[in-house]
């Protein structure tokens, strides 16, 4: 189904933008 892609699509880009604004600031977390 394309609603179950759509919604894995929308969790691996904020899990990779989590990611990132992690390591950009470490002190936040």
């Amino acid at each position: 189904m394309i609603v179950v892609e759509v919604m894995a699509a929308a969790l691996a880009v904020a899990a990779i933008v989590y990611l990132v604004f992690a390591l950009v600031s470490p002190e936040r977390f």
